[in-house]
Formats: C-alpha cells, structure tokens, sequence
C-alpha cells in the first residue's frame, strides 16, 4: 500500500443515496486499496445546522456506518472514526483560529451563499468557522490526499494556507495536502433537479428496498418535450437517462438512441434503469443486512477505528504544542 494518507468524510445528516455513491463512495473503496485511507463521521461539521437535533445525528451515525460498509468499505482496509471523539481536532481547530481572518472565512464560497441566504448577521460562529475545523480534519493526521469535487477546491486552498502559515511561525510539524479532483458528473435529483439531495426529497437512498426503488423511479421525471412514446426525445436532458449513464455497463449509447427515434417509451426507459440500479443496491443490501444484525460489530469497528485516529491525532498534537512551545512540563518528573 502506498504511504499517502487519504482522508475523506461525511456529514451526519442522514442516510446515504445514490449520489453520494456516484460522487465519493465508489472511489473510496478503490482507494482504499492504494491509500492509508481515513473516513471521518463528522458529527460535530453536522451540529453546525442541526444543533437543535442531536437525536437525528446520534441516529444516523450508525446508519451512514452501515452504508459504508454496504457500499464495500473495508474496515481492514480503512479506518473509520468519530469525529467528536478525537478532542484534538478541536484544539487544533482553536489554534488555527488564532491566524485565520474573519474576511477569509466570510469570502470562503460556501460561506458566502449561506450569509446571503440566512443573512450574515445571523450566521452562527461555529457555521462561519467550519473551514477551520476542516482544516483541522485533515491535518490532524497528516493527510497528504484529499478527494473533492471542484466546488471544494476553496476548502482545500485554505487548509495549504494555514499549514505553510503554521510551518512559518513555528517548525515544519503540518504536511501539507493535495486535492484529488475526481471527474465524476453530479447525479441529477428524481424530480431534475441539478443535485439529487437528501433535503431536496428527490434521492434514492442506498438501502432502498426494490419497492421504494419503483416508486421512485415511476415518480422520476423525463424529458418534458415526449407526450407520447413514439415522440423523439432528448436524453441529454432526462434524469432517468442519466442514471443509465452511470449504472450501466452495456448498452448506454442504444437506449439513448432508441429514445432519440421514439422506439422506447419512457416506462420502459425507466424499467429497465430500475434493473441497472437495483444491480448495484441488492448486493449491498445482503452487506448491510449483514452487519444491521450484528450492532455491537458494528459499535467495534467505529471504536477501533476512532482509536487509531486518536493515537495518531496524539502524536500529531505532541509535535505542534513542542513546535509552538506549548509543552511547558515536557520531561518533568513528578
């Protein structure tokens, strides 16, 4: 295995779908084979909008654990962990604060939509510093890659700012990271919206059953221009044909080409995106099914996995405070 270390993480705001697989899962249980590779349950990043339901996030940490490993997530491979349970991610957080401006976090893009959204009058500290928290993610345990789509580049940027800027004023403790900027195109939403999103209720979840997966898909729009089924159609434009882009194997350019002369109706379109999805979601549904009957194996692998994310967030913690002359009684006796 090569000595790199990935990091990569989800919010614990609810179950997985469709396109978190598309967007990340599929290329972390690749990675996972080339890379040291971290998963961080970021339960404190989710407490930053839902603070108010510390109940939905004590829920849904084990449910987005069973997706991972449904999804083929190797807990030998690749460590998976808590992480309000590493407490030094929090102090780093609170270091990194000292020298990263309010201006910066304001004009970070992320940060941006929300003030002009909620009003930035309103925006909670812990919202408008949640890029220093991030930072602190990555560099807790020395993270060298970091997979994101392009709209996350500004997260990235920020995390090189503040390790060169701690390297500067200190010693050379922090490594500094990359991007790996995956290719992969957004999975259009059932109801076609640009991003299938849990919030937006137009996502098929990870461990939908294959009734859900019918309703959903019989619910899914297409291209709004075919009235009838010997109608030419624009697959281009329809969501069901971008699904078949990506869960299908074979005969992609055929179904668009039948669509395009008006031989396939669109309920036949979207049966047969049905057999391509549910390819993918029956065999984790026997990985989750699993795992879901076995709850205190699941409890083990977090624990152990937050464990050595806290052993080596320990030694990270021990270089920074000797490089920021922070170990005042380092060697003292008692």
């Amino acid at each position: 295995m090569n000595q790199e270390r990935v990091l990569t993480a989800d919010r614990v705001t609810g179950k997985l779908h469709l396109g978190h697989y598309v967007g990340t899962l599929k290329n972390r249980t690749q990675l996972q084979y080339k890379y040291d590779t971290f998963i961080m349950l970021a339960d404190v990043q989710a407490l930053t909008t839902h603070f108010h339901q510390p109940g939905l996030i004590r829920t849904h940490l084990r449910e987005i654990a069973l997706d991972y490993l449904a999804a083929g997530i190797d807990p030998e491979r690749a460590t998976i962990f808590v992480q309000s349970m590493i407490p030094e991610i929090a102090e780093l957080t609170q270091f990194y604060s000292m020298f990263v401006t309010v201006n910066s976090l304001r004009h970070n893009p992320t940060i941006k939509s929300e003030a002009q959204s909620g009003g930035g009058e309103e925006m909670y500290y812990g919202f408008l510093g949640y890029p220093v928290s991030q930072a602190a993610d990555i560099t807790f345990c020395k993270a060298t890659i970091i997979p994101v789509g392009e709209d996350q580049l500004p997260l990235i940027e920020l995390t090189r700012k503040v390790v060169r800027r701690f390297n500067e004023l200190y010693r050379p403790v922090l490594t500094l990271p990359r991007a790996l900027v995956g290719d992969t195109p957004r999975l259009v939403g059932t109801d076609g919206s640009a991003k299938m999103s849990k919030s937006l209720g137009n996502a098929i979840l990870l461990d939908s059953s294959r009734e859900e997966l019918e309703l959903k898909m019989r619910k899914a729009v297409t291209d709004p221009s075919r009235v009838r089924k010997g109608d030419p159609g624009h697959p281009d434009i329809c969501p069901v044909y971008a699904y078949h882009c990506c869960f299908r194997e074979e005969g992609v350019e055929e179904i668009g080409e039948e669509c395009r002369k008006g031989v396939i109706g669109c309920a036949e379109c979207k049966r047969r995106a049905v057999e391509a999805i549910a390819q993918l979601l029956e065999p984790m549904a026997e990985r989750r099914a699993h795992y879901a009957a076995r709850p205190k194996e699941v409890d083990d692998l977090l624990m152990s996995g937050t464990s050595r994310a806290r052993e080596i967030a320990r030694e990270t913690m021990l270089e920074v405070r000797e490089a920021m002359g922070l170990d005042y009684f380092a060697g003292s006796t008692q």
